[in-house]
């Protein structure tokens, strides 16, 4: 037992979604007080950092209702039940960009919001891109429009504040201190 763990004492579903779960939680604090949480259970999922043969990163634009706005962000997607995160990633890279890729290498995993969400993804680099003749289609509920951008685009979109999701921060991070340290 880690000193500032939290002993579940109690659980309450408040709500269950087709995504996502909410729990209220009455637990046990480490100087032996208690406390309520509250706690959004997520079926994880996969998010794809896809670069282009001619070295551009593919960023997909779509709106977002929490945010109420349109976002433009690295291709990504929830786990299906028993889906594993590879495939998931693969099968998200195809459905919204109509890419697949010839190689899928784990750059790392994180969660989004640890305070009031178990949300985990996993962050791919897809690499050696094709188009697809006839990729899967996108969610009925999903419009997206896809655009590749150079490193300095890319750079530009970041100081500008248009690319503002904690996954693309990582990701594009990622392409950007790997090419720095070549």
């Amino acid at each position: 037992m880690h000193k500032f763990e939290e002993k579940t004492l109690k659980t309450e579903e408040i709500f269950n979604g087709k995504i996502v779960h909410l729990k209220v939680l009455d637990v046990k604090l480490p100087d032996g007080k208690t406390s309520k949480r509250e706690v959004i259970y997520h079926p994880g999922a996969v998010a794809v950092l896809a670069v282009t043969k001619e070295n551009k990163i593919v960023l997909v634009e779509q709106y977002r209702k929490a945010a109420e706005r349109a976002l433009i962000e690295i291709p990504a997607g929830k786990l299906e039940p028993g889906e594993e995160p590879v495939k998931a990633a693969l099968r998200e890279l195809e459905e919204e960009t109509g890419y697949a890729c010839e190689k899928l290498e784990p750059v790392t995993a994180f969660y989004t919001s640890p305070g009031f969400a178990d949300e985990w993804i996993h962050l791919y680099l897809a690499t050696g891109l094709e188009k697809l003749a006839n990729p899967k289609a996108t969610d009925d509920d999903e419009f997206v429009e896809i655009t590749e951008f150079t490193r300095e685009e890319t750079r530009q979109l970041l100081a500008s504040g248009k690319i503002c999701d904690a996954k693309t921060l990582i990701a594009i991070q990622h392409w950007l201190m790997t090419e720095a340290q070549k």
